[in-house]
């Protein structure tokens, strides 16, 4: 898992899962592996990013976060139906786990809309250090250079970069903002496995992660 020295040292996650959101400036640690993954270097990037409907046919959930949280997905718009629907749920995904934070709750319905398996209990366990320590995340996290690939008619995978350089952790009572500097470790590679549902939406099941990627380094 990605995350603060501080808050989260104690958050126990499984090796093979990782978690969307962490508010990362100058964290120390760095984990191994290739930068290299599979699907991560195709796309053009545009500063439109598709969205999701907050309230469809499928039952997505409303994701209205806190005025002091702010996402910028610099995300390709593929034309292509399956592609897009894949982003617009990735998108709503990472809001969904903050909102998850803001709520102090980790069994927030908006989240487990979107995860399952062990992502979902990886989830559950990043979430629950924030309520622990009766935190959250704020300022700005920016989300570019994704990729993705769909594999017949249910399966598919997101890979993209997460700029955490803006993004910090606020201690609720008393209220105190935790500010790090940016380093080579504000910047996080994610590679996610998704499945369509049968309600059409694209849901998580594994998330894999590379803080101070080179490959999303500016």
């Amino acid at each position: 898992m990605n995350r603060r020295p501080r808050l989260l040292a104690t958050a126990a996650v499984g090796a093979t899962a990782a978690l969307l959101l962490t508010a990362c400036g100058g964290g120390d640690d760095e984990s191994k592996g290739n930068d290299k993954i599979a699907g991560a270097d195709t796309g053009e990037k545009t500063s439109a990013s598709p969205s999701a409907s907050a309230a469809d046919s499928a039952g997505r959930p409303k994701i209205e976060l806190p005025s002091d949280l702010t996402y910028t997905f610099e995300w390709p718009k593929t034309g292509d139906k399956q592609k897009d629907a894949v982003l617009a749920d990735g998108e709503q995904s990472i809001k969904a786990v903050a909102l998850a934070i803001a709520n102090q709750n980790a069994l927030d319905k908006g989240y487990l809309f979107y995860y399952e398996g062990e992502a979902a209990a990886a989830t559950q366990k990043f979430i629950e250090a924030y309520v622990k320590a009766k935190a959250r995340t704020t300022g700005t996290y920016r989300y570019y250079d994704a990729a993705v690939k769909v594999s017949g008619s249910d399966s598919a995978s997101l890979v993209y970069c997460e700029d955490q350089g803006k993004a910090y952790d606020m201690y609720l009572k008393p209220k105190k903002i935790d500010k790090t500097a940016v380093t080579k470790n504000s910047y996080v590679l994610y590679n996610t496995q998704l499945r369509k549902n049968d309600k059409g939406v694209w849901v998580i099941e594994k998330l894999l992660s590379q803080r101070g990627s080179t490959k999303c380094q500016p």
